[in-house]
């Protein structure tokens, strides 16, 4: 997918990201998302989810009425911000329905609310980006969505506590921010392809080839009908080993 480009605070509605589920061409002017834990082209506006994809309001006029009054929450925290950019695994409550909705890769439209239990709705997964060494000989997790996750090490200079390598995923607690548990990108891994032509497939890797940077490496996984897919590292996420962590949509 494309970068979007635009001015600073505005963004047309024939610029927009294609599976945002607006009409192109009623108005000019669309919601140009807050700059937060997700990008432009991997994120939608909060105030797009309540009043086009659920459709609890008619008019972003009332959706602001509505985020005023501290009625929705995104990762276990109240979000008063029409423009707040909500992406890849967050999860959303409305509080006065009980309903939870997580945001997951769809074959279609790219992004998709998928709704899930109470229960469910008390954690999420998150994709380590980058992990970097801090003061104190620590370690920090730099997470697909923004946040930072920091290791204390007893012994910096044997590690035992750093397991974690780049692109593995963390089972997060919210809005606690405890890590859960962690799943190892590796070979028989069970995975969700975020991005690309095979977006919103689930299976298994069955092969790695790296040559260069492993982000780049070439990917092949096989979903539940013996289908191969070829993408590459960055586009992969983990979900589990031998059974997902979070509940799958049927789409």
């Amino acid at each position: 997918m494309k970068d979007i480009r635009g001015s600073l605070r505005h963004l047309s509605r024939a610029r927009a990201p294609w599976y945002w589920p607006i009409l192109r061409k009623e108005f000019k002017w669309t919601i140009k998302p807050s700059p937060g834990p997700h990008p432009l082209r991997r994120c939608i506006p909060l105030g797009i989810i309540i009043r086009d994809i659920l459709g609890y309001t008619s008019s972003m006029r009332e959706t602001r009425r509505v985020l005023s009054e501290g009625k929705i929450e995104v990762d276990g925290k109240i979000v008063k911000d029409y423009k707040y950019p909500v992406g890849l695994m967050d999860v959303i409550h409305i509080k006065p329905t009980g309903e939870y909705f997580r945001i997951m890769p769809h074959p279609q439209k790219f992004l998709w609310l998928h709704q899930i239990d109470e229960k469910e709705a008390g954690f999420k997964l998150c994709r380590i980006e980058n992990k970097t060494m801090v003061k104190g000989g620590n370690i920090q997790l730099n997470l697909h969505d923004g946040r930072n996750c920091l290791i204390h090490l007893a012994n910096p200079m044997e590690p035992e506590e750093d397991v974690y390598k780049t692109l593995d995923t963390i089972k997060l607690a919210i809005p606690k921010q405890e890590i859960l548990d962690h799943v190892k990108l590796e070979k028989g891994t069970l995975v969700y392809i975020i991005d690309g032509s095979h977006v919103g497939t689930v299976g298994r890797i069955e092969e790695i080839k790296q040559v260069f940077k492993r982000k780049k490496a070439a990917v092949i996984v096989t979903d539940e009908n013996g289908n191969k897919k070829a993408t590459i590292l960055d586009y992969i996420f983990a979900i589990g080993k031998n059974e997902p962590l979070i509940s799958l949509p049927e789409w």
